[in-house]
Parts: C-alpha cells; sequence; structure tokens
C-alpha cells in the first residue's frame, strides 16, 4: 500500500478534483486490492491495476454524481457552448514559456489550472496524458463517442492553454 498510495491518490485527484472524495476512492481501491491479495502480492502488474481501478471507481463516482448537480452547474452552459459560435482558442506556448519555473512549480501550476475545468474536458484530458489511455479506450470508459472525446480533449487543451497563460503570466512576473 505505502509503495502506491501516492499514485493512487493523485489518480483519483486529478479526476474527481475533490480531496476528499479521492481518499474515499482510494480507501476503496485499496479495500479491493486487499480482497486480491493473494494474486496481486507478487503480481508485477499490481501497480497497473491499482492504477486502472483508481481510474474506473473515479469515473465511476464521476458519474453517479453528474446528474445530481448537472441541473445547477450545467444549466445554462449548454447553450453558451452550442450557439455561441466562437472559434477555438489556439494557444501555442513559446518555448520559453516555463523557463525559469522548476518542475515542481510547473507541476502544482498545471495540478492548479486542471482543476479548474469542467469534468467534461478534465476528465478526457486526464485519462489521455496522465493515464496514457487511447481515445478509443477513453470513449469505452466514459461511454461516449470517440468524436466527443477528441472533441472534448480539444477544447480541454484550449482552455487549460488559457489558464496557463493568464495565471502564468501574472505568476512569473510577480517573481521577477
Amino acid at each position: 500500500m505505502r509503495a502506491y498510495q501516492d499514485m493512487v491518490f493523485t489518480t483519483a485527484v486529478r479526476l474527481v478534483r475533490n480531496e476528499a472524495q479521492a481518499e474515499d476512492i482510494s480507501q476503496e481501491v485499496f479495500l479491493k486490492a486487499y480482497e486480491r491479495f493473494a494474486t496481486l502480492r507478487e503480481s508485477p502488474t499490481a501497480g497497473g491495476w491499482l492504477k486502472t481501478v483508481a481510474t474506473n471507481l473515479s469515473i465511476n463516482h464521476l458519474q453517479r454524481y453528474r446528474n445530481r448537480w448537472s441541473f445547477f452547474s450545467e444549466l445554462g452552459r449548454d447553450d453558451a457552448d452550442g450557439g455561441s459560435g466562437e472559434a477555438e482558442v489556439e494557444f501555442a506556448a513559446p518555448d520559453s514559456f516555463f523557463e525559469g519555473v522548476d518542475a515542481g512549480e510547473r507541476r502544482a501550476w498545471v495540478e492548479e489550472a486542471l482543476s479548474q475545468l469542467p469534468d467534461r474536458q478534465r476528465v478526457p484530458l486526464v485519462l489521455f496524458h496522465f493515464e496514457e489511455l487511447s481515445y478509443e479506450e477513453i470513449a469505452a470508459q466514459l461511454g461516449v463517442s470517440l468524436a466527443k472525446v477528441k472533441t472534448d480533449i480539444l477544447r480541454a487543451r484550449a482552455a487549460l492553454a488559457k489558464i496557463l497563460s493568464r495565471g502564468g503570466a501574472s505568476s512569473l512576473s510577480a517573481q521577477n
């Protein structure tokens, strides 16, 4: 458990965006691991199994509670997203974008920016870039079309870049 607890928790918190819920999910992951301890004990793939279970439980959690909150949190967004006709934001980070920022600070910066994305964008982006799942695997896990996964990841990248460009410029200039 000690060897994998950080990886399991990080996987869950990136997906559900809530530390308390990620702790509950992590606990559930390790309860499932305990039930299969005999087979996992000597397995070289135990880490991958734990990460997969953490990902699946996080996605299940999001899907279970999405409908409960969607009325309030997404009521006006669908009209704004679908009918605005706004072009996608393009953002090309200059080579010097993260210059002078250490790896730990950069990771915290990205994690903070990820937490600001809506679930429908953050989850596929995290699954693709951090969990290294293919578009097809993400579509299957989320129960959505391949086109929706690609669109959500594209929009998430644009939104993430926009958040980082706003926060990045102010953070870097504040340090200098």
